[in-house]
């Protein structure tokens, strides 16, 4: 075994301030609200790519109302478990209820059932956490589409929708049914990237904000 040493940065606190300082230095967030700024450094972060930034949408107080409503307790509801599973148990402000039900033991046979998707088949599963809850949608656009269709049919609201499923079918399109339809405040990704890493990054510098404002 030969003994290779490469020169490279080793401390943790040292690789992460030269992230964002590297970050900060390329970002343009002048088009980025205030209440979205971490938002905007996590995204670009996440993706490796501070040109990720341009693609981000919102509607008008979208960071703030999902600060308020993470500080006042709201659930965070996610569509996948490694979407779940990312986001900073320790960061929420209200010791929030994270939630994912796609895999309750009926998601897969209503799936069949409906023909459709387990991640669309888990969101009929929400109603009874959705009223006031966070979504974060990071994974699958068929679970977006699905919740946007039961907001059109009247069911109950969430406090804010994070949109930003990622792929080659139905990402860019779920996002933009979003963002034309806007019930609730939201913020997106727009087109084919987004995914669970992306989300929780989002939704991680929202409750450290909700955090500090608590």
């Amino acid at each position: 075994m030969t003994n290779v040493s490469y020169d490279h940065i080793r401390d943790p606190e040292a690789i992460y301030a030269a992230s964002f300082a590297a970050i900060r230095s390329e970002a343009d967030l002048t088009s980025i609200p205030d209440d979205l700024h971490d938002v905007a450094l996590r995204v670009a972060h996440a993706i490796g790519d501070v040109a990720a930034i341009n693609d981000l949408v919102w509607s008008d107080g979208a960071g703030t109302a999902c600060c308020e409503a993470l500080s006042k307790g709201a659930p965070v509801i996610a569509d996948a478990r490694m979407l779940a599973d990312g986001i900073i148990r320790s960061s929420l402000p209200a010791d929030n209820r994270v939630i994912c039900t796609l895999g309750l033991g009926n998601v897969a046979g209503n799936a069949v059932r409906d023909h459709t998707t387990r991640s669309a088949a888990a969101v009929d599963l929400w109603e009874s956490f959705l009223e006031g809850a966070v979504v974060v949608i990071g994974n699958a656009p068929t679970a977006l589409f699905r919740l946007l269709e039961n907001l059109a049919a009247g069911g109950p609201r969430p406090a804010a929708i994070i949109g930003m499923p990622v792929g080659y079918v139905g990402a860019a399109e779920s996002k933009a049914a979003l963002v034309a339809a806007a019930p609730t405040p939201f913020i997106a990704l727009q087109g084919r990237r987004g995914g669970s890493a992306v989300a929780a990054a989002t939704i991680n510098a929202l409750t450290r904000n909700a955090g500090n404002t608590a």
